[in-house]
């Protein structure tokens, strides 16, 4: 189905039509499954979308990992949940991408392949429960910041989606938020942990926007279709502008020397990230991309009596059908 869809691009789209459509989305019109779209919008959209989907699953992977190690039966409760929530994050959103005409197994089989990405976050560890905390706060944080402007962008199903899942990712954050402040809270080998768990996931959250604008090669065209709201830099810089308060109520230290507020922008002012690391991480060298990869085809080649099973029974319903008829 994909690979038909992306051989019908070398069709070059109408000028009319491409105006008309442009129109459409300049007016704030949402676009919806049926209505004509250029080649370009379809493939961003399964481009982003999928990779978003990709990220709630592959996400469930280094929380999940602490479940049972959570200090108490509340802390369990709360993370079980969580991981729940993300995984009903990621059905919302292969359920968006299947009506663009890209099935949820071919959106799978491009992601073992490497045709497809994920978020570069997940590919660090979750080292201590502390980072428990620093996920929900920093990484679910981020995704608030990312997310709840897409609840406006110009495609119906993936907006709408988005909706709910903004919803439990603030939820998330507070979560996040609240084991920070039980660990500042605590002992000064707690605190520590804090700091450090903090430490680790600064630059790798501040890396969740995508690259510099200057480097981005997709935001320009995106932001025309409004399938993006904001420019990576613009959503880095207001994460950025609310975080580091909320690390001063904690009695935490941004990891940045160079952080100051700047009375002149009214920003603060902040290191960028080493976007050399990003890219590797991005192209599968980073401290858990074989790990999580492996986890993923696991789970796909565990799964295939199931997707089998379901084949034959639609299939013999079918010909239970057709007979009767």
């Amino acid at each position: 189905m994909y690979a038909q869809m992306v051989k019908s691009e070398a069709t070059q789209d109408d000028p009319d039509m491409l105006a008309a459509f442009q129109a459409r989305v300049d007016a704030g019109e949402k676009i919806e499954p049926k209505d004509w779209m250029p080649a370009g919008y379809r493939k961003t959209l399964i481009r982003q979308i999928g990779q978003h989907a990709h990220s709630e699953i592959v996400g469930q992977l280094p929380e999940a990992n602490w479940i049972a190690r959570a200090p108490t039966l509340e802390r369990k409760a709360n993370l079980l949940a969580k991981v729940q929530d993300e995984a009903g994050h990621g059905l919302y959103l292969y359920c968006a991408v299947e009506t663009l005409g890209v099935s949820r197994d071919e959106l799978t089989e491009m992601l073992l392949d490497g045709r497809m990405k994920y978020s570069s976050i997940f590919n660090y560890p979750t080292l201590t429960w502390a980072d428990m905390g620093a996920v929900g706060w920093l990484v679910d944080g981020a995704a608030i910041m990312n997310q709840v402007p897409l609840q406006r962008t110009s495609y119906g199903p993936y907006a709408r989606s988005m909706v709910r899942i903004c919803k439990e990712e603030s939820f998330h954050q507070r979560q996040g938020f609240h084991v920070m402040m039980a660990m500042v809270k605590g002992s000064e080998a707690q605190k520590r942990m804090a700091q450090d768990a903090l430490n680790r996931f600064w630059y790798p959250a501040l890396m969740m926007f995508g690259p510099s604008d200057k480097d981005s090669v997709h935001s320009e065209q995106s932001m025309s279709w409004k399938i993006k709201m904001n420019t990576n830099d613009e959503l880095r810089q207001k994460f950025v502008d609310e975080t580091v308060p909320q690390a001063e109520y904690l009695g935490l230290t941004i990891p940045d020397e160079h952080m100051k507020w700047n009375e002149d922008t009214g920003h603060y002012d902040f290191t960028e990230p080493d976007w050399s690391e990003f890219f590797e991480v991005i192209q599968g060298n980073g401290p858990c991309n074989v790990d999580r990869i492996a986890a993923r085809q696991k789970a796909w080649d565990d799964g295939a009596w199931v997707r089998e099973a379901m084949v034959a029974h639609a299939e013999k319903k079918q010909s239970r059908k057709s007979a009767a008829e």
